[in-house]
């Protein structure tokens, strides 16, 4: 009878039959004449057994992370209610050239490491269980996006990522060679997000964007994933508010179904919610510097104040998302919908960021879908509206009012498994200082 393929954490449905695993040996314990290998595949580990002779022969010349394929039969162990295969037949399909340069089967030494060595043993370190759970993770969040996107009218696109100007005037862009034209890896698909709503009304995107960002610190990098999506024909930026806060309840409940393993290695708990509370800019400030004991004088928050607000409305709500709306129109790009307001007073925008357990994860608004306001907008800021026009030509030829948002994949998975730097959630993080692995 042949032994079924199975994977680690298939084999306590599979007890007393024979079964074939192939994966890495993550430790082994030689006791002479038994030996007890811990093989790791994708999914998790499982204890192997070994006392057949040739195994045992076989067993006792392996090494830490050595990739094997072996078949045996599962059985029971008799001190706990875990499963593990007695050995019939072992094989090494690969030897590692080298011993390891960092213990990757014990995820508290993982924890341990400084972030520097993490990272430039990032093709290891990722193996550990712990490492890996966290991309797993980001994947179910992705999926979550594009289903509860797909199934409200959404179609999913695929922006350029080779530019050939920014989308917020030239700032923090990188400036690649495209033979001998001047070019520039992509800032956002924002562009791209409003000229495709004048082809399909609602569209979204998963795809890397690249900010050449001059800080290293916890919560900036310089190419990141973003989650997209723009639609049109709504009222007002509380239409993107509104069908966000939906999404990502519908995300969150997806993870907290499929990957209730991997979110139990961080001991986080996924937030529940049906609203979110929001407030105006203005407000938030004027919150934050008489209840919160916030001094900062700029017109926009810092760190400090994001944290200090998301602390105040868990406390007084229960939520640990909060909205800021109507920032002023001077701080975010040309293409925000300004607030009709009153003469003499400062121009407000119809946009928003959320916040997310102390750190922005989201920005978006409404925008301005009138050629005419947009050329005015672009003028005002000293931007020359003809190194726009291919952007221009669909709202020459007529959009309707429209808006958008963009969630950083890593941002949002950093603060919901409290990791302490964006860093961790990224495969292979490009900041100012790193370009490798």
């Amino acid at each position: 009878m042949n032994a079924i393929q199975s994977q680690t954490r298939e084999i306590p449905s599979h007890q007393g039959h024979s079964v074939r695993v192939k994966g890495y040996v993550q430790a082994i314990r030689d006791l002479g004449n038994i030996a007890f290998l811990v093989i790791r595949d994708a999914v998790g580990t499982v204890q192997a057994v070994v006392e057949q002779p040739e195994a045992l022969q076989l067993a006792k010349t392996l090494s830490q992370e050595t990739v094997v394929d072996l078949e045996g039969t599962v059985v029971a162990q008799s001190k706990n209610k875990e499963f593990e295969i007695s050995v019939t037949r072992l094989k090494i399909l690969s030897t590692p050239a080298e011993t390891l340069p960092v213990e990757i089967s014990k995820t508290v030494k993982v924890d341990a490491l400084a972030l520097n060595t993490m990272l430039d043993y990032r093709p290891i370190t990722l193996r550990n269980e712990k490492a890996r759970a966290i991309f797993k993770i980001e994947a179910e969040l992705c999926a979550g996006f594009r289903e509860f996107l797909g199934s409200e009218r959404f179609v999913e696109i695929h922006s350029p990522k080779i530019v050939s100007t920014g989308t917020e005037g030239g700032a923090n862009l990188f400036p690649i060679d495209y033979f001998e034209k001047k070019a520039y890896l992509a800032q956002s698909p924002q562009f791209y997000k409003q000229i495709m709503v004048g082809v399909f009304e609602r569209v979204f995107e998963i795809g890397p964007v690249y900010r050449a960002e001059q800080h290293d610190t916890t919560r900036h990098l310089n190419e990141y994933i973003s989650m997209d999506f723009e639609m049109g024909f709504i009222e007002s930026e509380q239409d993107l508010i509104a069908l966000q806060t939906k999404l990502l309840s519908y995300m969150l409940e997806r993870v907290a179904q499929k990957c209730e393993h991997e979110l139990s290695m961080f001991q986080t708990k996924v937030p529940q919610f049906q609203t979110i509370p929001q407030l105006k800019l203005s407000e938030a400030t004027e919150l934050l510097a008489t209840k919160l004991g916030w001094t900062r004088s700029d017109v926009d928050l810092d760190p400090e104040g994001e944290r200090l607000l998301c602390q105040y409305f868990q406390k007084e709500t229960g939520c640990e998302f909060v909205y800021i709306t109507h920032y002023p129109a001077s701080i975010r790009p040309f293409y925000a919908m300004p607030v009709t307001g009153d003469p003499g007073e400062p121009v407000l925008s119809h946009s928003f960021d959320l916040l997310f357990r102390g750190l922005e994860v989201t920005t978006g608004g409404q925008r301005i879908h009138s050629y005419q306001m947009l050329i005015e907008s672009m003028t005002n800021r000293g931007l020359n509206p003809e190194e726009f026009n291919d952007y221009l030509q669909c709202f020459r030829y007529g959009m309707p009012p429209h808006g958008g948002l963009a969630i950083g994949l890593e941002r949002l998975t950093k603060q919901l498994l409290g990791l302490p730097t964006v860093k961790l959630a990224s495969l292979f993080p490009r900041d100012i200082n790193r370009l490798t692995p």
